[in-house]
């Protein structure tokens, strides 16, 4: 029996790398892309072989419309996508530019419609598939300083609302999984400076920011028979930021 096939974007690093290891151990095939970075998507690669999976790498700028669309078109049938990539800038909303912002939306937002677009047409021919964005806690908390990011997961989230009515009679589930606080490259810097770190630490109501492997199990979850129920949800795992 052939394996199903996952494309995680974003996974050549932090928590799309955790997934894409994670849905690799499940048995799926994995589909790892990066932007850019094809050593570090080698790594996950590697790692997923390690562990007796298999996989393969495609690369493409999701800020690119073109590069995108080439995207769609070579990864073929997909039975799971998950939309882990983001661009995130900060910055002043006085000093936002066309261009970063424009970046950021078809990173965070237009890129995951045309990726869902080019899947669900094999996920509406089987009667079955999965469809998992992965969006922020600025959602419920935005960041005063990353504007558009912000409401570009806020708008990611709304389609994951209108898709999931739409897409239900076909099988097909559509979930969003917000996390908080997650200690990856992204926000080493910041988090290096022991009086932000303390002041992040202090507004978790757990304590704690979370590991990129905090986000696997909800994503396994939900690409998983056991998942089948869920959809049209937005699931944060944020050590209870959201909600305070």
């Amino acid at each position: 029996m052939d394996k199903k096939r996952a494309l995680i974007t974003g996974s050549s690093r932090g928590i799309g790398k955790a997934i894409a290891v994670a849905l690799a151990k499940d048995g799926f095939h994995v589909l790892v892309h990066c932007a850019g970075n094809l050593a570090k998507a080698e790594e996950t690669k590697a790692m997923i072989e390690q562990n007796g999976g298999t996989a393969e790498i495609f690369k493409a700028d999701l800020c690119n419309a073109a590069e995108t669309a080439a995207l769609a078109k070579g990864m073929g049938d997909i039975d799971v996508l998950v939309l882990n990539a983001s661009l995130q800038y900060r910055e002043k909303w006085e000093d936002i530019s066309l261009d970063r912002c424009t970046q950021q939306l078809n990173c965070n937002f237009v890129s995951s419609l045309l990726l869902i677009q080019a899947a669900v047409p094999h996920m509406k021919a089987q009667n079955s598939g999965r469809i998992i964005t992965v969006g922020s806690v600025q959602e419920a908390k935005p960041h005063p300083d990353m504007l558009v990011y912000s409401a570009s997961k806020a708008a990611q989230t709304n389609m994951v609302r209108s898709l999931s009515l739409q897409l239900a009679p076909f099988g097909i589930t559509v979930n969003n999984v917000a996390p908080g606080v997650i200690y990856t490259d992204r926000n080493i810097k910041a988090l290096s400076d022991p009086a932000y770190a303390e002041k992040v630490t202090n507004s978790i109501p757990l304590g704690f920011y979370g590991k990129p492997e905090d986000c696997t199990g909800i994503v396994r979850l939900l690409c998983s028979d056991a998942g089948r129920y869920i959809t049209g949800q937005s699931i944060f795992v944020d050590g209870g930021k959201s909600v305070q």
